[in-house]
């Protein structure tokens, strides 16, 4: 990370705003509006006008409250330590809430309406068209929803329901007091998130071992702290869940995109009797290491092969995105240079800035940003192009669709991701004839497919448990999900096996995890990326109707249910074949490896 970063590196929010003064003049305006959303109350049966009326009302209200929110959380995200920032997103969590109070009235008395009158009013009226889906997704959900009253005291309540996740983000990323190591170098390391990611990956096996070690054992200290933070967001779930009249918090989350429940239990369920696959690779690990004795937990972000040692400028990174993007034409990635040319990014590590990676499409009338912590590595290629697949699909359906329906459900929103990932490992592989590298690229597919379908499929099943101890009225706190997150830990890696030894500070691993607080949100990765290689593989073997239909996909946003939305692009993710499929190419992987191996050591 350069000492002092180009503003080239930096995003450029003045796009949204030109500076705070004019966010709180637009902010005074909106919550000026916010009131007369209430007027409409009473009136929506009345014509199918006065129902179009109050539908565009809201609509344009909150796409202005989403740039206003989407300002002050990116702002805040530059340096967590600023309490200005914090406040706005505070200010920006009220009116949230007062806007969903005032709007409140909105779901029920559509039910009251009924679906015969809406179906006419759809038909008669050509500005309710783009509410249509919208429509009758609320009258689906007829049974979990409330009265007026009882919709507004839920409501209300939203600036206390967040509260858990805003502990846990200042704790993590402004307050927590950060261990420091010496590496066998001499160098200092202040164990942040930035700072431990990047040590754990060090090809020296004693410093990651001492940065992990270290690093958890430090969170391990703020066990019951954080035990308390995630036993207060499971909570406010269940409060929710029973609420809205749900069996269940798992039910309550993927209702809301009719998911069914089937889906995420079959992921866990596939997954589980794939760890024979996944020991495979663990085992294939240790051989590309040259490991003797055993493997451990902190070798398994070390690079695979020694020699090789991936480092490229964000201008190289930027390249390579792009070269590998071309199977989706030219347009696709002049946007993509349009993103690095007018400062879209925000790229290098800072004290105080948000850890992690994400891309935020929330200014409907603007573009995309995306937030990165870039060290340099093939890793953090691999995250611009993930990013990058988020913010293409944000501009095409923010280009292609109204704002109603531009906003896309979470349970699609990895697959761009994860297809561009595989683009840019399909196309270094082609470029790439040298064996270390080679192997080292190939391990990184791998990788992939280890932190996608099996790690995120673990939190997946982790955060089921942790949940059904709340439906259950077992105590969570940080002990009690030390030990369950332990166990499975060593489930998933083969411990007792001998495939890998997980060691006893692994149990504070779970302490680590942002999205924990973010009600089953993990296991869409997993499911994305299995939608991403079928559909990544049939691009690349140049099928031009799979290659229209992706593009489709990612100018649809919300205009459908994200099941009917990939059904269309050509996968059906309520069947085992995805899976089946991603692991078949593990294996083919895997074998190739071997044979690599095999013929060098002859």
């Amino acid at each position: 990370m350069p000492a002092t970063v180009d503003q080239k590196y930096t995003w450029n929010l003045a796009e949204i705003y030109p500076d705070v003064a004019a966010w709180r003049a637009d902010k005074a305006r909106r919550a000026a509006e916010v009131p007369a959303i209430s007027a409409f109350a009473g009136t929506l049966g009345s014509s199918p006008q006065a129902l179009a009326d109050a539908l565009d009302a809201i609509t344009r209200l909150e796409k202005e409250m989403s740039r206003l929110g989407v300002y002050a959380g990116m702002l805040s995200d530059q340096d967590t330590r600023l309490s200005e920032p914090q406040g706005m997103e505070q200010e920006m969590q009220q009116l949230y809430a007062e806007f969903s109070a005032a709007a409140s009235y909105l779901h029920p008395e559509l039910l009251r309406i009924g679906s015969d009158t809406i179906e006419r009013f759809i038909a008669s009226e050509p500005r309710l068209h783009i509410y249509a889906f919208l429509l009758r997704d609320v009258l689906r959900r007829a049974a979990h929803t409330l009265s007026d009253a009882e919709e507004k005291l839920l409501a209300d309540a939203q600036p206390m329901a967040a509260s858990a996740s805003n502990i846990y983000g200042i704790l993590t990323n402004a307050d927590f007091p950060y261990p420091t190591i010496t590496t066998t170098d001499g160098r200092s390391v202040r164990l942040d998130q930035a700072g431990y990611a990047e040590v754990r990956t060090s090809p020296n096996r004693e410093d990651r071992q001492a940065a992990m070690s270290t690093f958890f054992t430090a969170l391990g200290g703020f066990s019951r702290t954080l035990g308390t933070t995630i036993n207060a967001s499971v909570q406010r779930s269940l409060f929710y869940s029973k609420a809205r009249k749900y069996a269940s918090t798992l039910e309550a989350a993927l209702d809301r995109n009719k998911i069914p429940v089937s889906v995420y239990m079959r992921l866990i369920e596939g997954v589980s009797s794939h760890l024979p696959t996944f020991h495979r690779y663990l085992r294939l690990r240790k051989r590309m290491m040259g490991i003797t004795d055993d493997l451990h937990y902190y070798d398994l972000y070390a690079p695979l092969v020694a020699s090789v040692d991936l480092r490229y400028t964000p201008e190289e990174a930027q390249q390579l995105v792009m070269n590998a993007s071309r199977p989706l034409g030219g347009e696709y990635v002049s946007v993509l240079q349009r993103s690095f040319n007018e400062r879209w990014l925000d790229w290098y590590p800072s004290e105080g800035k948000k850890s992690g990676a994400y891309s935020n499409g929330g200014a409907f009338d603007v573009h995309p940003y995306i937030l990165l912590n870039y060290l340099g590595q093939y890793n953090d290629v691999s995250t611009l192009a993930h990013e990058l697949g988020h913010t293409m699909h944000s501009y095409y359906s923010n280009k292609t669709q109204p704002y109603a329906l531009a906003d896309y459900p979470i349970f699609v929103a990895e697959v761009a991701s994860t297809f561009n990932e595989a683009l840019l490992i399909d196309y270094m592989l082609k470029e790439i004839k040298d064996v270390p590298t080679r192997l080292s690229l190939l391990g990184n597919y791998l990788e992939n497919i280890k932190a996608t379908v099996f790690r995120q499929t673990q939190f997946a099943e982790y955060e089921l448990r942790m949940h059904d101890m709340g439906l259950k009225g077992e105590p969570i706190t940080g002990e009690a999900l030390a030990s369950v997150y332990l166990g499975l830990t060593k489930r998933y890696y083969g411990h007792d096996a001998g495939v890998v030894v997980v060691d006893d500070y692994v149990t504070h691993e779970w302490s680590y995890i942002p999205h924990f607080y973010s009600d089953f949100y993990v296991f869409q990765y997993a499911t994305s990326f299995t939608a991403a290689e079928m559909l990544a593989a049939r691009v690349l073997a140049g099928d031009a109707d799979t290659t229209a239909r992706y593009l489709a996909f990612i100018s649809s946003g919300g205009s459908k249910y994200p099941i009917d939305l990939l059904l269309e692009a050509g996968v059906d993710m309520t069947t085992d074949e995805p899976l089946t499929v991603t692991m078949r190419t593990m294996n083919r992987v895997m074998d190739e490896i071997e044979t690599i191996l095999g013929r060098d050591q002859r």
